[in-house]
């Protein structure tokens, strides 16, 4: 019985998610981009599984830079599974089979964000934490600062406002 509830769970979750694909056409930041599709709408993404400097903060250039040359103009699968407060997909996002999240993670220009690591699968959680360890380990990135703020800690009590396009 235990083996028929797990394979519902994993068939909800597979039929929940959806593939978006297309070409990256704008970077906001380091972990949000827009996706043109072969219908020429555009949606905008955030990247799922990690988290990125905020526009006021220390190493967010970098970060966006880093993130621009991993996908702007490149072809993107998206594989999303909700939509956030501000109406953005949420999903991983592959460059040619590569998890674009986990290399933003794995050079030091994001966190992993932890608060939503439940929505990864098991095998990128392990693969995130491992990137994040290594990033900081070897002082890469914004690890460089020992006393980097996450985003989530820097936002703080502010109230949450609209993502900069």
């Amino acid at each position: 019985m235990r083996w028929l509830n797990l394979l519902l769970i994993i068939a909800s979750f597979c039929a929940s998610a959806d593939e978006l694909h297309g070409k990256v056409v704008k970077i906001t930041d380091g972990d949000t981009i827009t996706v043109l599709d072969a219908n020429r709408q555009q949606y905008q993404v955030r990247v799922a599984g990690i988290d990125a400097p905020e526009r006021k903060q220390a190493n967010y250039e970098t970060s966006r830079q880093s993130l621009a040359r991993l996908a702007f103009g490149k072809t993107v699968v998206v594989n999303w599974h909700k939509t956030d407060r501000w109406g953005r997909l949420v999903g991983k996002v592959q460059v040619d089979e590569q998890d674009v999240g986990l290399i933003q993670v794995r050079l030091g220009e994001a966190w992993w964000f932890r608060q939503y690591a439940q929505e990864q699968t098991a095998v990128d959680r392990a693969q995130y934490e491992a990137a994040e360890t290594e990033a900081r380990i070897s002082r890469r990135g914004l690890w460089e600062n020992s006393h980097a703020v996450p985003p989530w800690e820097w936002r703080g009590s502010k109230p949450p406002s609209k993502p900069h396009h």
